[in-house]
């Protein structure tokens, strides 16, 4: 039974940090940030690093975006604790 939730929350947090990865990528070439698919991923990404920039802002923030790394860090420890949470339940 665990397996049946494990497996969406581990996808769903996989693609979510694979845009974040997309987004990083990204932001080292030189694209048009009009299209529609660099604009979905910037509409996905943005509601998780925008909160962590203005934070980060608050502190300082300098001239390198740590935001990526920070948002990937926290997914990776609240993916580990749902899952840990889940299969503490079955």
């Amino acid at each position: 039974m665990e397996e049946i939730l494990i497996r969406p929350i581990g996808l769903i947090f996989s693609l979510v940090q694979f845009a974040i990865l997309g987004r990083v990528l990204l932001s080292w070439l030189r694209t048009d940030n009009s299209h529609p698919a660099v604009r979905l991923l910037y509409d996905l990404t943005d509601p998780i690093l925008q909160p962590i920039r203005n934070l980060m802002s608050g502190m300082g923030g300098g001239m390198f975006d740590f935001s990526p790394i920070i948002a990937l860090l926290l997914l990776n420890v609240l993916e580990g604790l749902i899952k840990y949470i889940i299969r503490g339940l079955f």
